[in-house]
């Protein structure tokens, strides 16, 4: 059975930071895209970060570039997002994915590209 359990989440100040964890089981997700995902209350969950395969480029949304790095580990089975400079915009609950299918590393975007989901974690910013 596939598992992805997000850990980090918690309430921080703007401008301060905070590290997620997303570790997997039940499958080997080396060469398969993952990614982190948000969403805010009332809206609509998006991209955020995340990797093709594990040693492939990493992308973000223009909103986070810069200020969030996002990381894999396959000796671990794990996904890290490491948020710095936060602000009230970042509060939103993150999820970790996970594409089940082999996509040759290339980058999944959409929240229905991804087959396996964690159960999320709440970050939230205040100012």
């Amino acid at each position: 059975q596939v598992q992805l359990v997000e850990s980090g989440g918690g309430l921080v100040q703007a401008g301060g930071s905070l590290g997620l964890s997303c570790t997997t089981s039940g499958q080997n997700f080396a060469m398969n895209a993952m990614s982190w995902f948000r969403q805010a209350p009332g809206k609509e969950r998006e991209f955020v970060a995340g990797m093709g395969w594990s040693g492939g480029t990493k992308n973000y949304a223009d909103s986070v570039k810069g200020r969030f790095t996002v990381a894999r580990d396959n000796a671990k089975n794990t996904m890290s997002l490491q948020m710095n400079s936060l602000k009230p915009e970042d509060t939103a609950v993150y999820y970790c994915a996970a594409n089940g299918r082999y996509t040759n590393g290339r980058m999944l975007y959409g929240v229905e590209e991804y087959s396996h989901w964690g159960q999320g974690t709440q970050v939230t910013v205040s100012s």
